[in-house]
């Protein structure tokens, strides 16, 4: 031990390195010019965030996660990009005469006299996980317009269109540099987070801008309740509505060029509420569409039940759930699937979220009396293979998606409803005839979204036995079975991250049939299911549990209706 001094034998005392590969790094560290903590972290013989954490108990310095920083507030003007490269090290901000230095290891005290003299400021040092901080320095060294994106590379832009404005004060107050700035943050940090929605809400004394991620709303940012209008009138900007008008709803589109060859879109929704305008962003990502059918996490039986129906030539498939539960991404996947040159697809949308090459796209819209119905009438009149209907919320789609089903077309839809046997009933309780549902509906998918537990920190839990039973395991299960809990890490959040698909997909069986034109119900409809070895979404989601995908908690949250 005594070969090493400082941070390599604090490293080596606390477990985090070998004593052997402590002495390796240092000599690595004194080869490329960098500093013992920089060369451990990028070196990959350490977790960047635990070694970042030492270094500042070591020195009592804060410690700051930078990646959730604006880069464009940075000091970076004060110092030379000679110091930045040299140093590794980003100014933050100042107070008065005071510079606050990002930096992976605060015993280089040669870069802060540097940077001290340059500046002539009194320098104080925060420590940073240098991996992140490494990061940040090589895309402003580029030049990058955003570096703390990760994953996003490059400039961005926002499509806008001047003559949407309106001629207005509002005009200038939406161009503000700062506002600007904050609102294409929440965007891009949303999109790195892997958001689904951005909801900016305005009350009486704050103003707050929420996250969904994995399905649960996380509150990001509370920016001051002053500034409400201008946050409104600029998103309203950038989705090229009327920012005059703000006493009813209004919908709108943006469209942000991440790079030359990805884009992300959001659809945006306005409401009047008492404290000003709330907006609601959905985050559109093409690439969701396009993640295949192995991704969405289909059971292998599930999985060729529902190619199995892709490929006849005829028939009716239909999606259900709530909002928010996947529908949309299954149908897409669908249609990739069946997305050939040879096949003409034609789907009526509600509205159209993400624009699929080759599929004829049409977004449905009732005030010039274009409704799923009329779409569906012209879609026959036009030669289709396959037809995807948004949703069937009424009589009369129904009728003519059976009838294109009926006469040698594969259609698409969904239904807002619980499970598979409840889709059945649903229809017949719309009107249509027992003998049009039992010979034009194929296969029936019911889903749900379940958060996906954090690889990284997911611990084994027990569960009293009688507990495990009730949620539907037999007695083999339980004996084998390892429960996993949620416990939280800087990987994840809350334990989760990402999710995964619980699905009851349902193929309709001679004998179904048989119970549907009878007239039978939802429940003699689900026993034949179960007998025929079908699972519904409670078992599903036990099988998610079993495999250590998901806990408990959430397969009773998902699966409780």
């Amino acid at each position: 031990m005594s070969k090493l001094s400082g941070l390599a034998r604090r490293f080596v005392e606390v477990g985090l390195l070998q004593e052997a590969k402590a002495l390796e790094i240092l000599v690595s560290a004194k080869k490329e010019k960098r500093p013992f903590v920089v060369q451990a972290t990028l070196s990959g013989a350490c977790n960047s965030r635990t070694a970042a954490e030492l270094v500042a108990s070591e020195f009592g310095l804060p410690l700051l996660d930078i990646s959730s920083m604006d880069p464009n507030l940075f000091e970076k003007d004060l110092v030379s990009t000679e110091l930045l490269e040299k140093h590794r090290i980003i100014p933050i901000f100042k107070r008065g005469n005071r510079l606050h230095i990002a930096q992976a290891d605060p015993s280089d005290i040669q870069a802060l006299d540097e940077i001290k003299f340059a500046t002539g400021m009194i320098v104080d040092a925060v420590v940073v996980e240098a991996d992140k901080l490494n990061v940040l320095v090589e895309r402003l060294l580029s030049g990058s317009a955003d570096a703390s994106l990760g994953d996003l590379d490059g400039d961005f832009d926002i499509e806008e269109d001047d003559s949407s404005k309106a001629k207005d004060a509002d005009d200038e107050v939406a161009d503000e540099a700062p506002i600007v700035r904050f609102v294409n943050k929440m965007l891009l940090d949303a999109i790195r987070t892997g958001a689904s929605d951005i909801h900016f809400e305005p009350y009486e004394k704050r103003y707050r801008v929420r996250y969904r991620t994995d399905g649960v709303l996380h509150e990001i940012s509370s920016p001051p309740v002053s500034l409400a209008g201008k946050i409104s009138a600029r998103l309203k900007v950038m989705s090229r509505m009327d920012i005059s008008e703000r006493r009813v709803p209004q919908d709108g589109r943006i469209k942000m060029k991440i790079s030359k060859t990805k884009a992300i879109d959001f659809r945006v929704n306005s409401l009047p509420t008492l404290w000003g305008e709330k907006l609601v962003l959905r985050i559109l990502d093409p690439s969701s569409a396009k993640l295949g059918i192995d991704a969405l996490g289909y059971e292998p039986d599930q999985k060729q039940l529902y190619l199995d129906a892709l490929s006849q030539p005829q028939g009716m498939i239909l999606v259900t759930g709530p909002t928010g539960s996947g529908k949309t991404v299954s149908l897409y996947t669908g249609l990739n699937i069946l997305n050939t040159p040879e096949t003409n697809i034609s789907t009526a949308e509600d509205p159209v979220e993400i624009n699929l090459e080759g599929i004829n796209q049409v977004n449905v819209n009732a005030k010039v009396g274009l409704d799923f119905a009329e779409a569906l009438r012209s879609f026959l009149r036009q030669d289709p293979d396959v037809v995807m209907v948004g949703e069937i919320r009424d009589l009369e789609t129904a009728n003519i998606a059976i009838k294109a089903a009926q006469t040698g077309h594969l259609v698409l839809s969904t239904l807002h409803t619980n499970g598979a046997a409840e889709t059945l009933t649903r229809l017949a309780n719309m009107g249509v005839p027992p003998f049009n549902i039992a010979t034009s509906v194929t296969l029936i998918i019911a889903q749900r979204l379940a958060r996906r537990l954090c690889t990284h920190c997911k611990k084994p839990v027990e569960f009293p036995p009688e507990v495990i039973k009730k949620m539907g395991f037999t007695s083999e299960q339980m004996a084998e079975a390892t429960f996993y809990q949620a416990v939280g890490c800087e990987h994840c959040s809350g334990g989760y991250k990402g999710r995964v698909g619980i699905y009851e997909v349902v193929k309709i069986t001679d004998a179904m049939s048989r119970i549907i034109m009878e007239g039978g119900n939802a429940i003699q409809i689900a026993d034949v299911a179960r007998k025929e070895g079908f699972n519904n979404l409670r078992l599903s989601a036990l099988k998610k549990v079993v495999a250590g995908v998901t806990t408990l908690e959430e397969c009773q949250r998902v699966t409780s209706d």
